[in-house]
């Protein structure tokens, strides 16, 4: 699991030396590969990762997490692995296992040595070039699998101490990897516990992709504490897109003991720029981030908010998934997991209540988009009119008593049953007929009728 971050204060993110831009050469593989910064599978389709961590070196008997992850709508799942050097070794039966899970289910595999993490700070934790060894043990579990499996060579790879090697040292672990015949994409983590304050990452991304033989390396930032402002999100992946390099957020949360991640932009700002994400994570963290289970005890029918979060709001990844194209490429509608008490029933969304067009103006759409006993979820869609807006407010007046416990993508007040919904920071501006939306999750009693919604711009 993660560490709290042992920095004191981290700086705004500034203008440091710039990453190259530069595009690589095309080359032939069996699996997924990389152009132009962009990831695609190996039907030569683009491929954006959405989807969850799932602990699966330390609850090896979770093995229905795989099929319930995907009925809520995940197109791939970063799954926890140990060297055994930390924890007891996932061997290479097990390993052909978890990928067998993963193809059963349509899901691409991102398989990770947890053993890495905070080397050079932490006790015990091992170098790259010794998680190298492990994979190079096992690799008659991924022989063949390059089309489902990319190898995460080591999770936070390094604490806040002694990280200035990190460069060299994953370029030397990709080499080694390809040497041991690994054609599969690579993906590696950046350090600082994964969070790269020092920019350690961003500033030898290109080095370090041009030290793959292949060229087909994807770089992991984990957004936590950090990035705890859209600024700062849009900043570093900003450079890496502009660079052309791959990035995907391979870790984030909506809280954390270290400050609260901006996990707001990080889903939109990901979703408008192809960028990949996976959330941290399934179920199964200790205590003191126990607020990161997104199923609690592993339950899919009892999602915390921020599992419905993650998985059914705005920009999340039951709106946002699309399956590999070497499964078929489509979207399936999943068929529901094993219910257990409370069961969310999944009627067809309600009827939408539109608001009355405003010409230059907006209009806002209220659609309960779930429900289950006591509880609900919904999305309200803003729309300008034929005139670009700087920014809008929706309001309602609930009829039954239901109650707003958690929004994002709006900052939500009431007052008795009347709720006014306003933009946030990097949703306000749309252009004649441009869309946004945003969500909520509230409690209801008896009925829960659609309000009608007003939308005004600004």
């Amino acid at each position: 699991m993660r560490k709290r971050l042992g920095v004191a204060g981290v700086a705004l993110l500034t203008a440091l030396a710039a990453i190259f831009v530069f595009v690589q050469p095309a080359h032939a593989a069996a699996g997924f590969t990389v152009s132009g910064g962009k990831l695609y599978d190996a039907n030569g389709n683009e491929f954006i990762m959405r989807g969850v961590n799932h602990p699966h070196a330390w609850y090896p008997q979770q093995t229905s997490s795989f099929a319930n992850i995907k009925a809520l709508g995940a197109n791939t799942v970063r799954v926890v692995l140990s060297s055994g050097d930390r924890g007891t070794k996932n061997s290479a039966a097990d390993v052909g296992n978890v990928i067998s899970l993963c193809r059963t289910n349509r899901l691409i595999c991102v398989l990770e040595v947890h053993d890495t993490t905070g080397y050079g700070e932490e006790s015990g934790a091992i170098s790259l070039d010794r998680a190298v060894d492990y994979w190079v043990s096992i690799a008659s579990a991924l022989q063949g699998q390059e089309k489902y499996v990319i190898v995460n060579i080591g999770n936070e790879p390094y604490g806040n101490q002694g990280y200035g090697t990190w460069a060299t040292d994953t370029s030397n672990a990709i080499k080694r990897l390809r040497a041991n015949g690994f054609s599969h994409t690579i993906m590696v983590d950046a350090p600082n516990w994964g969070q790269d304050w020092s920019f350690t990452m961003r500033d030898n991304a290109a080095s370090v992709f041009d030290a793959d033989p292949q060229k087909n390396t994807v770089f992991s930032i984990h957004m936590y504490g950090v990035f705890d402002t859209a600024a700062e999100i849009r900043d570093y992946l900003g450079r890496f897109r502009a660079a052309r390099l791959p990035i995907v957020v391979g870790e984030f949360g909506h809280d954390h003991s270290d400050g609260n991640p901006d996990e707001d932009t990080i889903l939109s700002y990901s979703q408008a720029n192809g960028i990949g994400y996976l959330g941290w994570s399934w179920s199964g963290n200790s205590s003191y981030v126990g607020y990161l289970d997104m199923a609690i005890g592993f339950n899919p029918n009892n999602l915390s908010s921020w599992g419905q979060r993650i998985f059914n709001g705005a920009d999340g990844i039951k709106q946002t998934a699309r399956e590999a194209s070497v499964y078929g490429g489509t979207t399936p509608t999943p068929s529901s997991p094993t219910p257990s008490s409370p069961a969310p029933s999944s009627p067809a969304p309600s009827s939408p209540a539109p608001s009355s067009p405003a010409p230059g103006g907006c209009t806002a759409t209220y659609t309960v988009v779930n429900s289950w006993a006591g509880g609900f979820q919904g999305e309200v869609r803003v729309t300008a009119g034929n005139a670009a807006v700087n920014g809008w407010t929706v309001r309602w007046t609930f009829t039954n008593g239901q109650v707003i416990s958690q929004a994002w993508n709006a900052e939500v007040t009431r007052s008795g049953s009347a709720v006014t919904a306003r933009n946030v920071s990097y949703n306000g501006r749309l252009g004649a007929g441009a869309s946004t939306s945003f969500g909520f999750v509230g409690s209801w009693n008896g009925t829960n009728p659609v309000p009608t919604v007003t939308c005004a711009a600004s």
